[in-house]
């Protein structure tokens, strides 16, 4: 096993913003708010409002007439120098709204996904684990985790990590809809499928009231 760091951050680019760069590295954007073009060495992508990009080239952020609010995850060593946010433009706003440590097992390769899960008022996401961990972020709703001890409501804004092999149970309020937004870091083997494993036989076979979207998944080399 190797530790990493995985760090999620939510950068504000004002309307016209100068261009803000950065390198190559493992991460993923969700679009909060606005609009944003992503330039890439070889093109360049449009994304509006509810949508995500993941990759690890160096790239370019572009906002557009109304400006954009961006979550961003990025997956580094334990050792980088630096915080992470972005100062070198005038203007854009931003901070770490979580950086946690995290531990890949050598013997696989990895990929990066990005995905929305959304629940209907009261639904559950049953005891289960995951293949691999990942940083959560409450979109709108709340959200209460209970795992590895512990009981946490998270509202709209608010992140928390989940390891993947610690079951966890999350029942979500009964007042409104609850979606998040989560970028996982999982085994290649994954690629299109489900990284969901329930721990009780009954749970298996209950109804799942909790919808998907995948945005995106592309194959990582570790930093």
């Amino acid at each position: 096993m190797s530790s990493y760091l995985l760090r999620l951050y939510q950068d504000t680019l004002p309307t016209g913003n100068t261009p803000v760069y950065l390198p190559m590295g493992p991460r993923a954007i969700y679009v909060v708010d606005g609009n944003v073009t992503i330039e890439l060495p070889n093109g360049g992508q449009h994304h509006a409002q509810g949508s995500a990009w993941v990759g690890q080239e160096a790239i370019t952020l572009l906002a557009g007439a109304e400006g954009a609010r961006l979550w961003r995850w990025e997956l580094l060593t334990q050792h980088v120098s630096g915080s992470g946010e972005l100062h070198a433009a005038p203007g854009t706003e931003s901070h770490c709204k979580l950086a946690a440590e995290i531990e890949l097992d050598d013997g696989f390769d990895w990929l990066m996904r990005i995905d929305r899960v959304g629940f209907p008022k009261g639904g559950i996401a049953f005891t289960h684990m995951h293949q691999g961990p990942g940083i959560r972020c409450c979109l709108h709703g709340e959200i209460t985790i209970e795992t590895e001890g512990q009981t946490n409501a998270y509202k709209p804004g608010e992140a928390w990590l989940e390891r993947g092999r610690f079951p966890v149970y999350a029942p979500t309020t009964e007042e409104s809809e609850t979606a998040f937004i989560r970028c996982l870091i999982l085994p290649r083997a994954c690629k299109g499928r489900s990284s969901i494993r329930y721990v009780l036989a009954e749970d298996a076979a209950k109804p799942k009231r909790q919808e998907y979207q995948v945005f995106g998944e592309r194959y990582i080399d570790l930093p």
